[in-house]
């Protein structure tokens, strides 16, 4: 007999985010019906949400007082973090990203994309790290990791030697591409799209006609907005350039960059981007989850689909006056207003 669960509430229904009266019906980690229901409890069911920029590997790191510019903290080979990565014991390094997932999977996180230094060692780190997890990570490898990972992950051209011979062994292998690219100026940007990747990084200052170039060749972006303010690449809302991003039809992930500097909790990060560059609530909330594409199977909230999702029970807080529940996901939840999480990961 099939374990079976019905889960009632206001529910983010498709890649829409439609906001129903539903009961979902759960068997074995996936869901089997959503039925509508002309009165729900007072409980918000609501898509996982997948951080589509980490490095979890710096939270040994994590605000040691570092003082800095963008290349002598994080810039590979020599910069700050990968000196503290190289001398970290290898069962710290595992608890250290262990307590960043559990974290983010309080905070209603279900996955995430991570750059992975560290080689093959690294990749098999942050899988043990998520062992028994309800928790997905889509690991970039880095040095030679990315022949053991979901794909290769490489820094700005300008840091890489040998990029060429990376990205033909990556794609000979079927793996995902991913670039950091115009983080600190438009410089790299042009030679990353020329590897036609599966994904870029930040573009906080690339120009209209490179992010044209990502809309036409549906090359998502992962921007992670409180990162670049927190390392001085931007202190302006023109930079990242969201509103550009989605006039010219980008499609726009949502990630938390460095654990060092920045905690990889996705309601900061929607609530900042909310404050700062007035999007849409909808669009905030949606690339908030966008990135779970990346798994193969979409956290959005359709029958066939994984549960992944978690639930807020708006009654615990002031949130039960909330006339917009999108609205107050995007600038006011927190997950301590969180109710009972629904996070399967089966993918049978």
């Amino acid at each position: 007999m099939k374990s079976s669960q019905v889960l009632s509430g206001q529910a983010l229904i498709g890649e829409e985010l439609e906001l129903r009266p539903v009961d979902i019906v759960i068997e074995e980690g996936r869901i089997t019906a959503i039925e509508e229901r002309l009165q729900s409890p007072p409980l918000w069911i609501c898509p996982a949400f997948f951080n589509a920029h980490t490095h979890l590997g710096d939270t040994i790191a994590m605000d040691c007082g570092a003082d800095g510019d963008l290349e002598s903290l994080v810039t590979p080979p020599d910069g700050l973090k990968h000196r503290l990565l190289a001398a970290v014991a290898r069962e710290d390094l595992v608890a250290g990203m262990r307590a960043s997932i559990s974290g983010m999977i309080r905070s209603g996180t279900c996955g995430c994309a991570d750059f992975r230094e560290g080689g093959r060692e690294g990749v098999l780190v942050l899988r043990e790290a998520a062992a028994g997890l309800s928790f997905q990570p889509v690991i970039f490898g880095r040095d030679g990791g990315d022949a053991i990972a979901d794909g290769l992950g490489i820094s700005s051209t300008r840091d890489i030697h040998g990029v060429e011979s990376q990205v033909r062994a990556a794609r000979n292998a079927g793996k995902k591409i991913a670039f950091h690219a115009g983080e600190q100026d438009s410089g790299d940007v042009d030679a990353a799209l020329a590897y036609e990747p599966d994904l870029l990084i930040h573009m906080t200052h690339a120009t209209r006609k490179q992010l044209k170039t990502c809309a036409e060749r549906g090359i998502p972006v992962a921007v992670c907005p409180r990162s670049n303010w927190v390392l001085g690449v931007t202190t302006s809302a023109r930079r990242p350039p969201l509103q550009t991003m989605l006039d010219l039809g980008c499609t726009i992930m949502l990630g938390t960059d460095n654990v060092m500097f920045v905690p990889p909790d996705m309601f900061s990060e929607m609530a900042f981007v909310s404050a700062v560059y007035h999007l849409d609530s909808k669009i905030i909330l949606r690339s908030a989850m966008e990135g779970s594409h990346f798994t193969g199977s979409p956290f959005f909230i359709r029958k066939g689909a994984r549960a992944a999702l978690f639930t807020v029970d708006p009654t615990q807080s002031g949130l039960v006056f909330s006339h917009d529940p999108v609205t107050s996901l995007v600038k006011r939840a927190q997950s301590g207003m969180r109710g009972n999480n629904v996070f399967n990961l089966k993918t049978q």
